[in-house]
């Protein structure tokens, strides 16, 4: 069986190196490393076959579980499932690039990932693995005012290094994270290989349309990330309940309307606009009602309706939580 064949039980998307990305994710951020493995396996159970996680999210081993342990069930091979993990900033030099990737696929019990991505434009220091692992974001957190500390790596350098996995079969796929049209147009100039896919945060209050337009005429796929909003970021002190796009008026009414539920409104709108999407959940019924987006359609009225809830408003943003949390201004949007 071909990557461009599509096994998955939900539809996919194609990329420009001819792999099939499914839809819809388990986005893996954020849940408790004792519920994981778990967590996958269900998910893999309701015919999720896309697990979107990252050496940051410090759950690798636990995902690794529950893959191995859906395999054994007979739940999948491991050629239906598309595994995705992200390169940290503290691994951006090109010597370090592939130790990085190494460790995640040690981690997740795994020979190759379907997918890699530069997890944000920023290079930090070096952390050892034996030193602190995953290493986030400050340099020392035992440290009187624990900083991040800048590395002087160009992105170049870090997507030579991404290439060279690419070529040897470690990741098949290769992308980025967090980048907007400049850095793309940059990469763009000197990769070797394209990124396939672009991820970014997108919900109807940050629709992005201008970097999905560019995106979509330079054949970059787009995973969106936080599709629905404000959720993930109220217990983080990041966003305000009043935040959550579910409680728009207009959300509820075509929910209503077409007999669904708010989530699966703008689950589906995120879909319909041409991105695939990582919701992250631990809740059994949230996950398959995440996944039913299938059996229904959006009108272009509606589309347009949601979208205009636009307003700009980003959630995960360096340049906010970098000074809050991390003592460290660390801008990547303007």
């Amino acid at each position: 069986m071909t990557r461009a064949e599509d096994s998955s039980p939900m539809p996919t998307q194609l990329l420009a190196t001819g792999s099939r990305m499914p839809l819809i994710g388990l986005g893996l951020w954020k849940i408790p490393r004792p519920i994981v493995a778990d967590t996958v396996v269900e998910a893999i159970r309701l015919g999720y076959r896309h697990l979107d996680g990252a050496c940051d999210y410090g759950n690798e081993k636990e995902v690794g579980e529950g893959i191995r342990r859906a395999i054994d069930e007979g739940l999948c091979t491991r050629e239906e499932l598309w595994v995705t993990s992200k390169l940290w900033n503290t691994y951006h030099r090109g010597d370090h690039v592939v130790m990085a990737l190494e460790r995640s696929l040690e981690d997740l019990g795994l020979d190759y990932l379907d997918l890699y991505l530069v997890h944000f434009p920023i290079a930090l220091e070096f952390v050892p693995f034996e030193t602190r692992y995953p290493p986030e974001w400050v340099l020392d957190p035992q440290a009187d005012t624990p900083m991040m500390s800048s590395a002087r790596v160009p992105l170049s350098e870090t997507w030579r290094a991404m290439e060279a996995l690419a070529d040897e079969g470690l990741a098949r796929d290769i992308g980025v994270c967090n980048y907007n049209t400049g850095l793309l147009r940059d990469c763009l100039n000197y990769a070797n290989r394209p990124p396939a896919v672009l991820q970014v945060e997108s919900h109807p209050y940050l629709t992005q349309s201008k970097l999905l337009k560019f995106c979509s005429e330079q054949d970059i796929a787009v995973t969106a990330f936080s599709p629905l909003g404000a959720l993930s970021y109220v217990e983080l002190g990041m966003a305000e309940a009043d935040d959550a796009v579910l409680a728009q008026p207009a959300v509820i009414d075509i929910a209503g309307r077409l007999g669904k539920t708010p989530a699966q409104v703008v689950l589906r709108w995120g879909i319909q606009r041409g991105t695939s999407i990582v919701p992250k959940t631990t809740k059994v019924e949230r996950l398959a009602e995440n996944a039913a987006l299938f059996d229904f359609e959006l009108t272009g009225e509606d589309m347009q309706t949601i979208a205009a809830l636009n307003r700009n408003q980003r959630f995960n943003d360096p340049g906010v939580f970098g000074e809050a949390a991390f003592n460290t201004f660390m801008p990547i949007y303007d």
